[in-house]
């Protein structure tokens, strides 16, 4: 055995000089493993959701809790959980899984407003955070608190309510939770021109002349104006459906027996590792041996490498918007 794993992962006569892992062919076998692999990892979470998946636990009560934990720490007032926000959250989320694509803006040139708007909510100020890729709340809400835009939209004193979509689903070819905050204040000049409106009194009646005797009566009409909200009926996208029963979305709680991006990139960094390893025991050996070899590219292998696992290591982690 010893003799085996020297064979494989040294340099030394019976391998030509060079580690076993290191060979075209072992290279190949590793990647067709790993192709075989994948296409194994894909049938079991097709068929055993329960065994392998995506693990999560986000909550929109935790979002919002955490969030005007937030707002209060920086002297701002809460903000309140609106059904319409929820509803445009939704609406987004479920145009992005449907056109799959990760922006602010749809390819198509749809703008978050649109679903806003479309939601019944008549908005002065708005605003969107998205997030992907996060398992828990406190993830998800203290990544966008590091980010300057996103930070300045949760703690700004021109929203007064906010709304939140907490969804799975395969977005740009990757099973992920997809998080989507909007954050608005209603347009309150339409209802104050109204109420305005209601207190104004019209006096009409003739013009009393001088010369009579008997006092002119002044017939005084009063016209209310009720105020009333302006109805948005929706007009929903062609490719996204929204039905009742899940207009607004809770939570998503998911705890597989393994989770599927946690053990592919456990995997990927440690054949990772492997290599980079073996390619500096491989230089160290025979650059003390003085060993001269047609095929000598450990240096740039090495940096190759370590590149490949600073991006295993940064790509494991969520990503907002």
């Amino acid at each position: 055995m010893r003799e085996f794993l020297h064979h494989l992962f040294l340099p030394r006569e019976s391998n030509n000089h060079r580690a076993k892992i290191l060979h075209h062919k072992s290279v190949l076998l590793i990647i067709v493993f790993l192709l075989l692999g994948n296409f194994f990892l894909n049938s079991v979470q097709r068929g055993y959701s329960g065994v392998l998946g995506i693990s999560a636990n986000i909550s929109v009560g935790e979002l919002l809790s955490l969030t005007n934990q937030r707002r209060q720490e920086a002297g701002l007032a809460p903000l309140v959980l609106n059904e319409a926000l929820s509803q445009a959250a939704y609406k987004k989320a479920q145009d992005m899984l449907s056109k799959n694509y990760w922006a602010h803006n749809a390819p198509d040139g749809t703008t978050p407003w649109v679903f806003v708007k479309s939601s019944g909510y008549d908005y002065l100020f708005a605003g969107e955070n998205l997030a992907r890729g996060f398992t828990t709340a406190p993830e998800t809400v203290s990544a966008w608190m590091n980010s300057t835009g996103h930070r300045d939209n949760m703690l700004s004193a021109n929203y007064k309510d906010i709304g939140f979509a907490v969804i799975t689903g395969n977005l740009t070819g990757d099973e992920t939770v997809l998080v989507v905050e909007m954050l608005g204040s209603r347009n309150a000049t339409r209802n104050a021109q109204s109420i305005h409106a209601s207190s104004q009194i019209v006096v009409a009646g003739p013009t009393p002349t001088p010369f009579q005797s008997v006092p002119t009566r002044v017939v005084q009409k009063i016209i209310t104006v009720t105020p009333t909200r302006a109805v948005l009926t929706p007009t929903p996208s062609p490719t996204v459906n929204i039905s009742p029963a899940n207009i607004f979305v809770a939570s998503v709680r998911s705890e597989p027996l393994v989770d599927r991006k946690t053990f592919t990139r456990r995997i990927a960094f440690v054949i990772a590792l492997i290599f980079l390893a073996v390619l500096i025991a491989d230089l160290a050996i025979i650059s003390r041996k003085k060993i001269v070899r047609i095929v000598a590219h450990n240096i740039d292998h090495i940096i190759f490498i370590s590149i490949l696992l600073l991006c295993i290591l940064i790509m494991g982690r969520g990503i907002i918007l």
